[in-house]
């Protein structure tokens, strides 16, 4: 019996739908997308070998500047929104819905309590250039100083929200005592696990984590 054979047929795929599909989630993306509010301050970090990768929500950063000035920031804003309601009652600070809204849509605050208002109150450029002049946000080596601002910071975030992460951005030329306060301030709270932002440099041969990171290359 002989075989039937199908004629061969060349396909042809329609790309048109595809390419209204992309486009209009190109749309989407550039219209939803949220930029992230510039940082006040630069920060150079120093560098390790360490490969940890950094959380990528629920973060809170504490940032040291090259002066020692400390800045606080949470990134989720809807967790930025309870803190500073938290804060607002908490501290007495009168803060008008206005103000905050600005914290709940802003980068990293680095003023004390008595200039936090009016820091909320101004422009975004009023603000970058107040941010030259700040002080950083008070701290102590003790929780329970009046002193210790940030001490009040991190506890108001952490019963926000309770799965914050946190991480220390602190500049190569910060003062060690300045980075103690922070940990101190941790320690405080009970507090023993948390992030050294560093950037990344190469494993010196030789050493134990160079034989870890090449097993191969052993003698």
């Amino acid at each position: 019996m002989p075989k039937l054979k199908m004629p061969r047929k060349s396909t042809h795929v329609d790309m048109t739908a595809m390419c209204d599909v992309a486009f209009l989630l190109l749309t989407f993306f550039m219209l939803a997308t949220k930029f992230k509010p510039d940082e006040p301050v630069t920060v150079t970090t120093p560098n390790s070998i360490s490969e940890i990768p950094l959380p990528d929500a629920d973060i809170m950063m504490i940032t040291v500047d090259p002066k020692g000035r400390i800045f606080f920031s949470v990134d989720n804003p809807k967790v930025r929104e309870d803190l500073i309601n938290d804060m607002d009652e908490y501290k007495k600070l009168g803060l008008t819905d206005a103000e905050k809204r600005a914290f709940a849509v802003g980068a990293s605050v680095g003023v004390p309590f008595s200039q936090l208002k009016s820091y909320l109150a101004a422009d975004p450029t009023q603000q970058k250039e107040f941010d030259k002049t700040a002080t950083g946000i008070p701290t102590d080596t003790t929780v329970e100083s009046e002193k210790n601002e940030l001490a009040a910071w991190i506890r108001t975030a952490r019963n926000a929200n309770p799965k914050l992460r946190i991480t220390i951005k602190a500049d190569a030329d910060a003062g060690y005592p300045d980075i103690k306060k922070i940990i101190s301030t941790l320690e405080g709270w009970k507090i023993f696990k948390f992030n050294l932002i560093t950037g990344l440099k190469a494993v010196p041969p030789g050493t134990a984590a160079y034989d870890l990171q090449n097993p191969g290359m052993k003698k």
